[in-house]
C-alpha cells in the first residue's frame, strides 16, 4: 500500500486506510498520511519523466499503488497556449490544459482511476457513485475495463449526451426525481448499507487525490516551472482545494521553482453558494441549484469552506459567473482557440475574465485555464447555426462568398 493510515483534517485523528469517509470521532474528512521520507526518494523529476504517460507517473504521491494498465492512462493531457484568448482577456499567457481530452472527455477520469485502483486493492467489486454526469460516464467506463460493476445515480435533469456516454458501458442507472444533492444523500445512505466502492463517499479521501495530478502536470509541462495563476470551476470545491496542494507538494519536495499560483475559482450565478460565501466573508451555506451549468450544481458542497481558504490563502478568488454569459464565454473560447468546452468551461472563463475586470489579474500574468469536460456533453447552450442553402452551382457559391467570376 501506498499508505496506510487516514487522518482527520479536523480534529487529526489517525486511521487504517481502508474504506472510510469520515472521522468517527468528529466527522471530519479524512485525507491520506505520506511518508515524506520516502515519497523525496521516489518522486525526483529524472524518476517521474521515467514514468508513464499517464497521472500514473507520480505514483509515489497517491494513495495507492498504479494499477496493470498505468500507461494507458488517464492524465497527462495537452497543456497548450492561447494567445489570442490571452489578447481578447488581458493577460499575457494564458495556457489551456485540455483535460476534455481524457478517455471519457473530463477531468472525472482522473479521480475515478485513483479511487477504482483503491477499490480493486480493498477488494470490491462494484465501483459506484452519485453523478451530475461525468462522474457517471468516468466509473461506467473504468468499471466495464476492469471487469466490475457500475451503478450510477444522477438527477434525472442531467443532459442526454451524458445519459448516453454513461449507458454505453452497459452498468446500472437510476435516475432520480431530485437534484444532484438529493443523489449524494442517498449514495451516503448506501455505503452504509452495501459493501460497494462509492468512489465520492467511502473512497473519497482516495479519490480527491486524483485531482492533484492536474497541478502536477501543469508544472512539469511549464519544465518544472509554476504559474502565475490557475483558474477552475468550483463543484463541490474538491478540486480546488486539491489544486493548491498539489503544486505545496510540489514546492515541499523541491520540484518546482518559483511560488505556488493563486487559485481563482468560477461557479454559475444559479449554483454560487462558495463564490457567495467568499465575497461575503463567511461560512458557506446550502442552497438550491438553478443553473444551466448542471456539472457544478452543488448545492451543499463538501469542501466549499476549504475552498474559499484555499483561494485565501493563495492570494486568489472565487466569482459567482453570470447564467446569460456562460454560453457566450463558451462560444469566445472556441473562437478565440478551436477548444469547444462544456457549460463548466464557459464558467470557469468568466472567472478569468472577473478577475481581470477587478485587476486580481492583468498583462503581466501566466495564467492556467482548466477546460474539464468536451462540449459536445453539453451542446443545448450553444445556438445552432445553420448554413447557407445552395445549389449545386460553383457561380452561386462564388456570388454568396462575394467572389465575382
Amino acid at each position: 500500500m501506498a499508505v496506510d493510515t487516514l487522518r482527520c483534517r479536523i480534529c487529526e485523528s489517525d486511521f487504517p486506510a481502508v474504506a472510510s469517509g469520515v472521522c468517527l470521532r468528529c466527522f471530519g474528512p479524512l485525507e491520506p498520511v505520506y511518508d515524506w521520507e520516502q515519497v523525496a526518494r521516489e518522486a525526483t523529476r529524472e524518476a517521474i519523466e521515467r514514468g508513464p504517460r499517464s497521472l500514473w507517473r507520480y505514483a509515489p504521491l497517491l494513495p495507492t499503488a498504479a494499477p496493470p494498465d498505468a500507461a494507458a492512462g488517464p492524465g497527462w493531457t495537452p497543456l497548450v497556449p492561447a494567445p489570442r484568448l490571452a489578447q481578447a482577456v488581458g493577460v499575457r499567457e494564458v495556457f489551456l490544459k485540455l483535460d476534455h481530452t481524457n478517455p471519457t472527455h473530463s477531468f472525472k477520469d482522473r479521480v475515478v482511476a485513483v479511487a477504482a485502483a483503491k477499490a480493486a486493492e480493498l477488494g470490491t467489486d462494484t465501483l459506484a457513485c452519485a453523478s451530475t454526469g461525468n462522474l457517471g460516464n468516468a466509473v461506467a467506463a473504468r468499471a466495464a475495463a476492469s471487469g466490475m460493476r457500475s451503478v450510477v445515480l444522477y438527477p434525472r435533469t442531467v443532459e442526454p449526451e451524458k445519459l448516453l456516454a454513461t449507458a454505453v458501458y452497459g452498468g446500472d442507472m437510476y435516475a432520480v426525481n431530485g437534484s444532484y444533492d438529493d443523489c449524494s444523500r442517498l449514495v451516503v445512505e448506501l455505503a452504509g448499507e452495501l459493501d460497494w466502492a462509492f468512489v465520492n463517499v467511502n473512497l473519497r479521501a482516495y479519490y480527491a487525490e486524483g485531482s492533484k495530478t492536474l497541478a502536477f502536470e501543469i508544472a512539469e509541462q511549464l519544465g518544472w516551472q509554476t504559474p502565475d495563476a490557475v483558474v477552475s470551476p468550483v463543484a463541490s470545491g474538491s478540486l480546488f482545494t486539491k489544486l493548491w496542494q498539489g503544486f505545496e507538494q510540489f514546492r515541499r519536495l523541491g520540484l518546482v521553482d518559483g511560488q505556488s499560483p493563486r487559485i481563482f475559482g468560477g461557479q454559475a450565478e444559479g449554483c454560487a453558494p462558495v463564490a457567495h460565501a467568499f465575497a461575503d466573508e463567511r461560512p458557506v451555506s446550502p442552497i438550491r441549484p438553478n443553473t444551466i451549468a448542471h456539472s457544478l450544481a452543488i448545492g451543499a458542497p463538501a469542501d466549499g469552506d476549504l475552498a474559499i481558504a484555499t483561494a485565501r490563502a493563495s492570494g486568489g478568488g472565487i466569482y459567482a459567473v453570470p447564467e446569460d454569459e456562460i454560453g457566450a464565454n463558451v462560444s469566445l473560447l472556441a473562437a478565440m482557440s478551436g477548444v469547444f468546452g462544456e457549460t463548466a468551461a464557459g464558467v470557469t472563463l468568466g472567472a478569468l475574465r472577473a478577475a481581470t475586470e477587478d485587476g486580481a489579474l492583468g498583462p503581466e500574468d501566466r495564467v492556467v485555464v482548466l477546460v474539464t469536460g468536451t462540449g459536445l456533453k453539453t451542446p443545448q447552450i450553444i445556438e445552432t447555426r445553420a448554413g447557407i442553402e445552395i445549389e449545386a452551382d460553383v457561380d452561386e457559391l462564388l456570388e454568396h462568398i462575394g467572389v465575382t467570376a
